[in-house]
Formats: structure tokens, C-alpha cells, sequence
């Protein structure tokens, strides 16, 4: 029932937000801010899919848990910017700030259990047989190949 509060009560907060700050402001500042807005998180997004293939390149130098939270963050706030509307664009900026980011994670920390198993232990020795497969030729004559585009 709440998830159906939530869907019903945002777009009339919304609509709400959108007719009181187009009354101060007028309507083509308010469209102005709604698109800037949506670029701001496109870059977010954009930004943030660049940072994690330059981590993972880097070998994740920092801890690999703080590295999730803060993506997460920031696709969240990336996905919330986009979205039309200045409840969400204010949750979407809020989301950017990093102590808030801290203490959303240790709030879900403290309310979570994290259990790790291993089921690797020294000594054990695995018995198994194993067949090598050399890749099949190509059945078609590289010379006669569709994709070809000599002449």
C-alpha cells in the first residue's frame, strides 16, 4: 500500500511544485530548469559509467563496498535528475551530497546482516577429468565471406 501512496501522491506533488514555482518564476525559466536539470543527470550518468570502467581498470584501489554505495548514489540521483519535476530533482541533488550518502549507509548497515560462507579450504583436492576442445575451423573460405569488401 505504500509503494501505491507513493505513485499516486508524487505526480500530484509534482503538478503542485510545477504550477507554484511556474507562477514565481514563469513558464520558460521553469521549462529551462527542468531541462538543465535532465542534462545535469544525463552527465551524472555519463560521468559515473566513466568513473567505474577507470576503477575497474585501476584495480578498485579504494574498498570495493564504498565504491557500490557511491555509484549507487549517483545513478540513483542521475536517474532522479532526469525525471521531470523539482521533488525529484531535489531528492536527486540531496542524494550528490556525501555526508548524507555516509549516513544512509550506516543506517542500512545497522539494520542489515551481512553473513560470508567459504567453501574453498586448504588441503582439499578436487579429482576431475577434463577434455580440451580445439575451435572448428571456419567452415566458410575467408576468401568467399559476405562480409568481404575486397573488390
Amino acid at each position: 500500500m505504500p509503494a501505491l501512496l507513493v505513485f499516486v501522491l508524487m505526480p500530484l506533488i509534482e503538478i503542485a511544485l510545477f504550477i507554484a514555482i511556474g507562477g514565481e518564476i514563469g513558464v520558460g525559466a521553469t521549462l529551462a530548469l527542468i531541462v538543465l536539470s535532465a542534462l545535469l543527470g544525463a552527465a551524472i550518468l555519463r560521468g559515473q559509467r566513466s568513473r567505474a570502467v577507470a576503477m575497474m581498470q585501476g584495480g578498485l584501489r579504494v574498498a570495493p563496498g564504498t565504491f557500490v554505495a557511491q555509484g549507487a548514489f549517483s545513478v540513483l540521483s542521475g536517474i532522479l535528475l532526469i525525471l521531470p519535476g523539482f521533488l525529484t530533482d531535489a531528492l536527486g541533488l540531496v542524494l550528490l551530497i556525501p555526508p548524507l550518502q555516509r549516513a544512509i549507509v550506516r543506517g542500512i548497515g545497522a539494520r542489515t546482516t551481512v553473513v560470508t560462507t567459504s567453501t574453498y579450504r586448504r588441503g582439499d583436492v578436487v579429482d576431475g577429468e577434463f577434455t580440451v576442445h580445439e575451435p572448428r575451423p571456419d567452415p566458410i573460405d575467408p576468401d568467399h565471406r559476405i562480409d568481404d569488401r575486397r573488390p
